[in-house]
């Protein structure tokens, strides 16, 4: 098997394509080198056939230890967001571009790390088929990593959120990531604009 990125997660992919056989596939990934510091892979959850799927950057601290993706601080803000934008959980599948975390650790702290274009690179084998299985109308895209990974390194998310993109064949939304409201100076405002993006999504499915 391919180890650290020789051909990324395309080595590791399972000859069946549905959730419960990737998500089984994706533990044992080792296309690039996040794997190795990491606690575990954090694959995506949520129902087979969502309406929605909404794609971040990659797991943090909290996700990293319990194994799933949005359960931390930033998965706050996106849970209030869903709730008041009018999506109904049920009908959302939550992943991440990444699915290793990625740190660098400062005294006992694990201090998130941006991944890089490879790590992106390498992991999106996982994100294609789990948008194949799931098949969403919208893809909510949540922050740059996230945009750069499924709607290329030159669309900015400052000068497009909110707006229908199609991609394949859904239509994507991109919006900032919900952590970004945490550390904006003004978290009302952040997240009044997080909403708003998240209310166009809606519109749009």
């Amino acid at each position: 098997m391919a180890k650290d990125g020789n051909n990324g997660a395309a080595e590791f992919l399972p000859d069946r394509l549905d959730l419960d056989a990737l998500r089984a596939a994706a533990a044992g990934c080792q296309g690039c080198g996040l794997y190795r510091n990491a606690t575990r892979t954090v694959f995506g959850e949520g129902p087979g056939q969502a309406r929605f799927m909404l794609v971040g950057e990659e797991p943090g601290d909290q996700e990293d230890r319990q194994g799933h993706p949005f359960v931390g601080p930033a998965g706050r803000v996106l849970d209030r967001g869903l709730v008041e934008a009018g999506i109904e959980r049920d009908d959302v599948y939550l992943t991440n571009a990444v699915k290793h975390f990625s740190f660098t650790l400062r005294g006992k702290r694990r201090i998130h790390q941006k991944p890089t274009a490879a790590e992106i690179t390498a992991c999106r084998p996982w994100l294609d088929a789990e948008m194949a299985v799931v098949r969403p109308e919208v893809i909510v895209v949540l922050g740059a990593t996230a945009a750069r990974a499924l709607l290329g390194r030159e669309f900015r998310v400052t000068h497009h959120r909110g707006e229908p993109v199609p991609l394949g064949e859904a239509l994507a939304v991109a919006t900032v990531h919900p952590s970004s409201v945490l550390r904006a100076p003004d978290r009302d405002e952040a997240y009044a604009g997080f909403l708003a993006d998240l209310k166009a999504a809606a519109q749009v499915a």
